[in-house]
């Protein structure tokens, strides 16, 4: 696998880690089962913009979908918005579907979704689509001041009322 910029910066800081390749744009539960792994445990990067202009970054599970409202609540905005996908490149030098926490063209606040902590290891992008990290959330802190929220959208029970 030629190395990508996300891999030279954590061999740079002697993060230990794994890399994993996979072929194509596939969406994030289809990268979860081309690497064998429960979607629990690889993450997608999220970049969204707050009132206030300000930009964060978000790491929730592929299977998941981000609460806008809890997003913004951790990132002490009254609301925020998902980046426009034109705007993703210019901003983080990444494009849609590999985008990385590591290596942004400038570092933001990040964000990652409370489970990450039960993991041994988690994967994300490595920066390229097709290729994915592996390492502890401990190895990320080490780069990242990654903050853990509850970032999910919780799924709505379809009953009403108690029997």
């Amino acid at each position: 696998m030629e190395k990508t910029n996300v891999m030279r910066i954590l061999e740079r800081n002697q993060i230990p880690y794994r890399s994993h390749e996979y072929e194509g744009a596939v969406k994030g539960e289809e990268v979860a089962s081309l690497l064998g792994e429960a979607p629990e445990k690889v993450f997608k990067t999220l970049v969204t913009v707050g009132q206030t202009k300000k930009h964060y970054v978000f790491m929730i599970p592929v299977g998941e979908e981000l609460d806008l409202k809890k997003a913004a609540k951790a990132a002490h905005e009254k609301s925020i918005v998902m980046l426009p996908q034109k705007e993703l490149f210019p901003l983080t030098g990444y494009v849609h579907g590999g985008c990385s926490p590591i290596g942004m063209k400038k570092a933001f606040p990040t964000f990652i979704h409370s489970t990450a902590a039960d993991l041994d290891t988690l994967f994300f992008s490595a920066g390229k689509i097709g290729a994915q990290v592996e390492l502890p959330l401990e190895g990320l802190r080490r780069l990242l001041p990654v903050e853990e929220k509850d970032l999910i959208v919780e799924e709505r029970s379809s009953g009403s009322g108690s029997t």
